[in-house]
């Protein structure tokens, strides 16, 4: 489940409801998240995304079936693996005719809540982000102890949010003479 949150005292805010919890922290990265077109992904509704964490050289490679929404909770198949060398993978990639449609960062901060319940405190270029992820059963309760109400849940994935901002942030092209 991700909700939108209106800034950085939000994520201040939950950071303190989580260890006032006994929440662990995980960790802290940056992203730089490449979003691919290719073969076959239309027909197999599935995305295909190379993270580059801290700057490289090592990045996990992701492909994310199709979502599905059981009551207010997305569900989708992923499988990922850990790439020891994300340039060697991106041209792997181009090969393969996969090309970067995309690109966006994402500073992510990471809590394991209760044992069972990832959450995790994401900036990224348009807005800041609280996400959860976890078994189906138990995420609007965790969801709604943070504060946030599951029928609120953001439907679309981070993927989609970048390219509705790319989509009003990119400049007009020039003019021809």
């Amino acid at each position: 489940m991700k909700f939108r949150v209106a800034g950085p005292r939000n994520h201040a805010r939950i950071r303190a409801a989580l260890r006032k919890r006994g929440a662990k922290l995980e960790g802290r990265y940056n992203e730089e998240n490449y979003r691919f077109d290719g073969p076959g992904k239309s027909t197999r509704g599935t995305t295909l995304r190379l993270r580059v964490l801290n700057g490289g050289p090592q990045g996990v490679l992701t492909v994310k079936g199709p979502a599905k929404f059981v009551g207010k909770v997305k569900v989708r198949e992923e499988t990922e693996i850990d790439v020891k060398d994300v340039h060697a993978t991106l041209d792997l990639l181009a090969q393969l005719g996969f090309n970067v449609e995309f690109t966006y960062n994402k500073r992510r901060v990471m809590w394991t809540l209760d044992g069972v319940v990832n959450v995790t405190l994401d900036t990224l270029d348009y807005g800041w982000f609280v996400e959860l992820e976890g078994p189906l059963e138990v995420l609007p309760a965790h969801a709604r102890s943070l504060g946030f109400n599951p029928d609120k849940a953001l439907k679309d994935s981070y993927s989609v949010l970048a390219r509705k901002h790319l989509a009003t942030t990119k400049p007009a092209p020039a003019a021809e003479n």
